[in-house]
């Protein structure tokens, strides 16, 4: 049944006008977005399937582009419509990231670097520079590798945080897999940056592999 056919007190744009957005369900919220839904699903039911077939907020949220269109019900249109607020929730956090105060915790930064990453076909390394007081300084997706690795040259990256002036960096990279466990060669890498950043007095304070909707944090694993 249409959501226009509900009773006008059930309907989600109704209820969020009445009681704000806190009151409604993810796929409510969604389904605004969507504002239609597909024969034989309202728009709310459309918002659940594809919250059921992502995993959640965050994996449909995370989702390329092409995982998008392929849902059946999602359209070019929609999308866009999607891959819109993405973005625009990515610059919002973006720009939390620069006016913060202070980065002591990996958590300041993960939701950004797990927008920005996930639902990337290929292996990204990025790196987020910092200033002595954990203020972000730059981001920069340094190397771009295939389906399974990535080459990344402590050189380079040595040579960018030098650029940037900057007393610390948290690295980040993805696994199109969607597995988030660390591979010897992560750990591997992850030291070789530390001592190389280390030459030039700049800290190594987390890493981050970003799979899907999860991100793992080398320093909340003990691993740095």
């Amino acid at each position: 049944m249409s959501i226009n056919l509900w009773p006008k007190e059930q309907r989600p744009r109704e209820r969020l006008l009445q009681h704000g957005p806190a009151s409604l369900s993810d796929a409510e919220l969604l389904a605004l977005l969507l504002r239609t839904g597909v024969r034989g699903k309202d728009a709310v039911q459309l918002g659940q399937q594809l919250l059921n077939e992502f995993g959640g907020v965050a994996g449909l949220f995370s989702a390329s582009a092409r995982s998008l269109q392929s849902m059946s019900g999602l359209g070019p249109a929609k999308s866009v419509q999607l891959l819109a607020i993405r973005e625009l929730a990515k610059r919002i956090l973006a720009g939390e990231m620069r006016t913060g105060s202070h980065l002591s915790s990996p958590a300041a930064v993960r939701n950004y670097l797990r927008m920005t990453l996930a639902g990337r076909q290929r292996e990204v390394f990025a790196v987020v520079f910092l200033d002595a007081q954990h203020r972000v300084l730059g981001v920069e997706e340094l190397f771009v590798g295939t389906l399974t690795q990535t080459s990344v040259y402590p050189r380079e990256v040595v040579r960018k945080a030098l650029e940037h002036n900057a007393a610390a960096v948290i690295l980040a990279h993805n696994h199109p897999s969607g597995m988030p466990e660390p591979s010897r060669a992560d750990e591997q890498l992850t030291r070789a940056l530390q001592q190389a950043l280390a030459l030039v007095d700049v800290r190594v304070l987390d890493h981050l592999i970003v799979a899907g909707p999860q991100a793992l944090s080398f320093a909340e694993r003990g691993l740095l």
